[in-house]
């Protein structure tokens, strides 16, 4: 779940190259870090979500514990709002070997760690701290504070520093995974945080017309999920009447039948309501004017 999956592959030989091996893979967008943050937070959740679970995968493989000594934006692709990596030809089993806690230093632009040093001559945990500390610096830091709903702030102030500042002793390392996932899956939770904001009583009143649509009169906004509308997602009616208040063009939103990957609803925000159609799988909202 966490790598390409591979559909086929076959051998060829040719004059001039030898040995050459072709490899048929699933479909995956390039990773653009400017255009990630120009998504949701929502989407940007969901990929640090699936980033936790490639860090725990890599660090209890089958091979042991792998790290990706390059491990950039450009080395994963984003797979049906998931991240997955795609190039593994820097992937290493080895840990380094050791005398002393000193042999175990690790650089980084911004800080050091250093390791213990096992009675083994091995580097404890090496391969996963490169890991998590680029999990870190190349992802955590942009995706998750980012215009992150303000009640989920302290957590993920927890999270970011959990992966920037974590030192593996014992069993900490298996902690740190459960404790990510815990806090990034969409539970009752986080998702009631989330997605239950507090919505003040709004003074301006809308009518509610069932299985209606605004084909037009579309505004751009941000974030969007549709690039030539406002198109965002919300727990309930309170928080649709809360953004309509918030934009100065709205003058009318459309309920959609379709939800986000955490259940939360998408909703169209319009600039009037001059043009409304018949549609039975939404209900739109005008806004009341004197």
């Amino acid at each position: 779940l966490c790598c390409f999956q591979l559909y086929g592959y076959c051998y060829q030989d040719s004059n001039d190259i030898p040995d050459t091996l072709t490899t048929i893979t699933e479909l995956g967008s390039p990773l653009e870090m400017i255009q990630l943050l120009q998504t949701s937070w929502e989407d940007r959740f969901r990929i640090c979500l699936s980033l936790v679970r490639l860090l725990h995968y890599l660090a209890h493989s089958p091979l042991g514990s792998v790290t990706l000594l390059d491990f950039r934006p450009r080395q994963f692709v984003i797979v049906d709002g998931e991240l997955k990596v795609t190039d593994l030809d820097d992937a290493s089993v080895e840990e380094s070997s050791c005398t002393s806690n000193s042999d175990c230093f690790m650089e980084f632009p911004a800080r050091n760690f250093t390791l213990p040093c096992s009675v083994e001559g091995r580097c404890q945990s090496m391969n996963e701290k490169r890991n998590l500390y680029n999990a870190y610096r190349f992802f955590f830091t942009y995706l998750l504070p980012h215009s992150a709903p303000s009640s989920l702030r302290p957590l993920l102030d927890k999270i970011v520093n959990a992966t920037g500042n974590h030192n593996k002793h014992g069993n900490a390392k298996y902690d740190l995974y459960q404790y990510l996932a815990l806090e990034l899956s969409p539970s009752p939770s986080v998702n009631s945080e989330f997605t239950q904001k507090c919505v003040k009583s709004a003074n301006t009143q809308y009518r509610r017309v069932p299985e209606a649509f605004i084909p037009d009169e579309n505004y751009r906004c941000w974030p969007s999920y549709h690039h030539k509308g406002c198109l965002l997602s919300v727990f309930d009616v309170n928080e649709a009447i809360e953004i309509c208040d918030s934009y100065s063009q709205c003058k009318a939103f459309v309920l959609t039948n379709q939800t986000t990957w955490t259940g939360r609803q998408l909703v169209f925000f319009k600039m009037a309501s001059n043009h409304i159609v018949p549609d039975p799988d939404k209900i739109t909202y005008v806004k009341v004017t004197d």
